[in-house]
């Protein structure tokens, strides 16, 4: 599975990256970034999950997921 976000939609509240600072950052004004190339690892799942829940613009997704 990878991480994503659509940057149209992201305000910068900041949830993904205190969530699950393995997978996101921030840039340089506070809107949050995917870390590499969003690959989530096996121990990092429930991380990406609990970040795409609580975005409250709905910005990040995953793709690949079984």
């Amino acid at each position: 599975m990878k991480v994503q976000i659509d940057q149209g939609r992201c305000q910068g509240h900041g949830r993904c990256y205190d969530l699950a600072p393995g997978l996101f950052g921030e840039d340089d004004e506070g809107y949050g970034t995917v870390l590499g190339d969003g690959a989530v690892k096996p121990d990092q799942e429930n991380e990406a999950r609990r970040a795409v829940a609580n975005c409250p613009e709905r910005a990040i997704g995953t793709v690949g997921e079984e």
